[in-house]
C-alpha cells in the first residue's frame, strides 16, 4: 500500500499538531520541518479543519491546533479522508495478471494490502505519540552517549556482571 503525498503530509501535520493540543502550530512551522510547500500543506490541512481533527486559528498566535480524540482517531481515520485504501492500485497491473502465476502473486500482494490497512486500523494517534517520544528519547541518549534503560548490565566488564572484581 502505497501513500500518496497529501495523505503522507496529512499525517505528518496531525502527529505535529497533537503533540501539543494546547498550543497553535503554524502551517509554515511545520511545512519548514518536512521541507514542503506551505500553499500545498495549507489545503491539506484545510481538510483536516473540515473534518473537525483541527481547528484553525487566524490572526497573530493563529495556526492550528489539534481538536481530535488521539486515543480513538486512528491512521486509518486520517487516511481515509484523502484516498480510497480499498482501491486496487493501477500501478500494479501488468499483463501477467491473466495468467495463473499472476493471479497467484495478485492475491498474496492483495492480502498485504490488507495486513497494511488493518494495521493502520490498530494504530491510533496516542500509540503513535508514544512511538514518537520513545524514538526522540533514543536519539537523545545515543545523542549524548548515555546508556539506554536496561543497556547498563551490557555496558559493565564481564567480570563486574560475576560479582568478581576485575583484576
Amino acid at each position: 500500500m502505497k501513500l500518496q503525498k497529501n495523505t503522507s503530509l496529512a499525517l505528518y501535520s496531525v502527529l505535529e499538531i497533537a503533540a501539543d493540543p494546547t498550543r497553535h502550530i503554524s502551517g509554515a512551522e511545520i511545512a519548514a520541518k518536512y521541507g514542503v510547500s506551505s500553499h500545498h500543506l495549507a489545503k491539506v490541512l484545510s481538510e483536516l479543519a473540515r473534518a473537525g481533527v483541527v481547528l484553525s486559528v487566524r490572526g497573530v498566535g493563529g495556526g492550528y491546533r489539534f481538536t481530535g480524540n488521539a486515543r480513538r482517531l486512528t491512521l486509518m481515520d486520517i487516511i481515509q479522508m484523502f484516498e480510497d485504501p480499498g482501491r486496487p492500485d493501477p500501478d500494479r497491473r501488468d499483463a501477467g495478471e491473466a495468467t495463473p502465476v499472476g493471479q497467484a502473486l495478485g492475491a498474496v500482494l492483495s492480502e498485504i494490502d490488507e495486513i497494511a490497512r488493518a494495521t493502520f486500523r490498530s494504530i491510533t494517534l496516542a500509540t503513535m505519540q508514544r512511538l514518537i517520544e520513545r524514538q526522540r528519547l533514543e536519539a537523545e541518549a545515543v545523542a549524548a552517549r548515555l546508556p539506554l534503560r536496561g543497556d547498563a548490565v551490557e555496558a559493565a566488564p564481564r567480570s563486574s556482571r560475576r560479582g568478581r572484581r576485575p583484576r
